[in-house]
């Protein structure tokens, strides 16, 4: 039987692979964080019909003569090449501009993902379309332990959060310095107890004959009158205060149930200089309870939560995973790759970081597929069927020819 025949056969499977594999991409041209593939072919087993001969005196060597059996598929590459962004507007959206991909969970495995169609479930789960929960890390109290295993990320929307009593308050600006004896400037503002109750503290500056004094209440319980020192150049140097870190602060600290856990007040910012008065409270870090009622996702992947007291908090942090070879990832289905022994292991981390990208929120990576260099593709693989098409189709007429002699 003729060789031509059987590498005919082999051409015809080789570039039908590589038919199904361009259509495929086709077929996802508008699939979100698709990544296309490529074929590449290799020559099988060549036929020895002279081996290499070694130049003798005289006489010049000879090439090894070898007839080839045909072609295979070598490989399927898939490019991981960036995909455009498609803006959604949607906050659960999100995109990875560079390298790595996003870490789900789908019944009890882990699976990698670059599609960042991300939706919320009934249990305040963050999943993709079919249900994989993705992973992360939680905040406490706005803080994020990204040394701890990763889990499932969950927002508690509309979910009550407890209240955060005031544990430090600033109070800054200008106490006048020709102001006349038992000048007295009182300011006030609201802060919270444990409970999240509101509880007016009441600032008092009195000027005596010794210098400015300062007095702090709340509505029940003033504290000693703390005189105030300044230096020469209207600076504020006393009264001083040792926080809750154990540093020395200018301040004092308003205790009125001496249990050694009151409000810290900050006088670091005040002045005595000739002029008008402009001192005034700045802040304090208490909240009362309030509700989760939308996020957002930064760059590095946190996911910052707006609560319905007006303050915003980090609640949980995405993470990201990268490989020493992601074209050796297995596709698993769903725009999921599995991890496999030539992928590498995973390198879970934060967006931003070595070796991954940043994010952008309210958008996805479109399919990278590139439909002109697709279609090419398409026709050098009818015409490479259609080419061993012919080789079948001529070495049947040989075969037919050698049958024919006998008549």
């Amino acid at each position: 039987m003729l060789r031509s025949l059987f590498s005919g056969i082999s051409g015809l499977r080789a570039h039908q692979q590589m038919m199904d594999v361009t259509s495929n991409n086709i077929a996802n041209v508008n699939t979100v964080g698709f990544k296309s593939s490529q074929v590449v072919f290799q020559d099988t087993l060549s036929q020895m019909m002279r081996a290499a001969g070694a130049p003798q005196q005289g006489q010049g060597g000879t090439n090894p003569a070898q007839v080839g059996l045909g072609v295979r598929l070598g490989a399927i590459n898939t490019s991981f090449v960036q995909g455009s962004a498609q803006t959604t507007g949607r906050a659960t959206d999100v995109m990875i501009s560079g390298d790595g991909f996003f870490v789900v969970n789908s019944v009890n495995e882990q699976l990698y993902t670059r599609a960042g169609a991300f939706n919320f479930d009934a249990e305040g789960k963050l999943v993709t379309p079919t249900g994989a929960a993705v992973q992360g890390w939680p905040a406490v109290n706005g803080e994020v332990n990204t040394n701890a295993p990763i889990g499932d990320i969950r927002l508690p929307m509309g979910t009550l959060i407890a209240p955060n009593a005031t544990r430090n308050m600033v109070i800054a600006g200008n106490l006048p310095a020709d102001a006349p004896v038992n000048t007295t400037i009182p300011r006030s503002i609201k802060t919270y107890d444990v409970q999240g109750n509101v509880v007016t503290l009441t600032t008092t500056f009195t000027l005596t004959a010794g210098g400015w004094e300062v007095v702090v209440s709340d509505g029940t319980s003033p504290s000693a009158a703390t005189p105030l020192t300044f230096l020469p150049n209207g600076q504020i140097s006393l009264p001083t205060y040792t926080d809750a870190n154990g540093d020395t602060k200018i301040g004092l600290l308003y205790d009125p149930d001496g249990d050694g856990v009151g409000v810290e007040v900050d006088l670091a910012g005040l002045t005595e200089y000739t002029g008008n008065t402009t001192v005034s409270p700045l802040s304090q870090n208490g909240s009362p309870a309030a509700t989760l009622q939308s996020f957002s996702i930064n760059p590095d992947g946190q996911l910052v939560g707006v609560f319905s007291n007006g303050n915003k908090q980090t609640v949980a942090q995405l993470a990201l995973a990268n490989f020493n070879n992601p074209p050796g990832l297995e596709k698993v289905g769903d725009s999921l790759y599995r991890f496999t022994v030539n992928s590498g292991l995973a390198q879970v981390g934060v967006a931003g970081t070595v070796g991954l990208g940043t994010l952008q929120s309210g958008a996805v990576e479109m399919s990278n597929v590139d439909l002109a260099q697709e279609f090419t593709n398409l026709i050098v693989a009818q015409r490479g069927f259609q080419a061993n098409s012919k080789v079948i189709s001529t070495s049947d007429d040989v075969l037919q020819e050698l049958v024919n002699l006998k008549r």
